[in-house]
């Protein structure tokens, strides 16, 4: 016999704004399978509020909530049984963020929580990698949002360090990204590096899975740091529109995937990685399984 649940996950992200919904597959003796259901994601920038006027605009509150009337009646049809809302950089640093989420649970019923860099890093984390993660190897976890990135480091098999940093696309495409941030970054990764001799990156967040799809290569392969270096001298050549018309790139994918790449070959440069892997999972994979193993409630 096999037991059937569904649960999903809401991610507010400062670039975009996703729906996970994912059958959790329990049978006896056997370990738990978690099988996307359905993922549906909104482009509503909210970065581009929170890191140049400090706050969410009116037209972008009157999306959200529309975007979560949409979310509630999806989880409805697909029966989901149990789900979280997580809110993380964009915001976080709003300072009508509060007030926003007060408007939002009380036109759509959702409750959305607003968790830290800390928690967020945790979360994702938690996304179950042990097909992935060799015992004897070290590798670079790197998840790049829109509003900060979120560096784990493992090593055999276990979470030695974590950190986040307001380094996320959305604010580099606005120019607040700081060169101290990006020389505390450095100094993060070199320090925590230093002392493993080969290190290999996990690289998550809409960015890298796409530059992978367009890499064409099977999902166990990694991309080599040369691959990454001329994917970014060759996107960062074309202009905006055509990323869109000649790459075929959602217009919200088109910006922010230079400055993610970026992110992602320094991790590599300062870590000394020379490939990268890409399993496709995120903040929102981590939720569902974090409130699946009751980790979070």
């Amino acid at each position: 016999m096999i037991s059937i649940k569904k649960y999903a996950a809401i991610d507010i992200g400062s670039n975009a704004m996703r729906l996970l919904v994912v059958n959790i597959i329990e049978k006896s003796g056997k370990e738990t399978q978690f099988s996307k259901s359905a993922l549906v994601r909104v482009p509503i920038r909210l970065g581009q509020d929170a890191f140049t006027v400090g706050e969410i605009c009116e037209d972008n509150i009157e999306r959200m909530i529309d975007a979560m009337k949409a979310f509630k009646l999806l989880m409805k049809v697909h029966k989901v049984e149990k789900y979280m809302a997580c809110a993380t950089s964009a915001m976080r640093e709003a300072y009508n963020g509060k007030e926003v989420v007060e408007i939002i649970k009380k036109k759509s019923d959702i409750k959305i929580e607003i968790i830290d860099g800390k928690k967020e890093a945790a979360i994702i984390a938690s996304t179950d990698l042990h097909y992935l993660l060799k015992t004897e190897q070290t590798y670079l976890y790197v998840d790049v949002g829109g509003g900060s990135t979120e560096f784990s480091l493992f090593s055999g098999g276990k979470m030695v360090a974590s950190k986040s940093f307001k380094a996320g696309t959305v604010r580099l495409l606005n120019e607040v990204v700081s060169e101290i941030v990006w020389q505390e970054i450095e100094k993060w990764i070199k320090t925590h590096t230093e002392a493993y001799d080969r290190i290999s990156l996990i690289g998550s967040g809409g960015n890298i899975n796409k530059i992978f799809k367009m890499s064409g290569k099977l999902q166990d392969k990694p991309l080599s740091y040369i691959y990454m270096n001329s994917q970014y001298a060759f996107l960062n050549s074309l202009t905006y529109e055509q990323r869109i018309s000649e790459l075929g790139l959602n217009p919200d994918r088109a910006d922010v995937i230079v400055p993610a790449i970026r992110v992602y070959l320094n991790a590599m440069k300062w870590s000394g990685a020379r490939n990268i892997y890409v399993p496709k999972i995120g903040l929102s994979d981590g939720i569902v399984k974090a409130l699946y193993y009751k980790k979070i409630q």
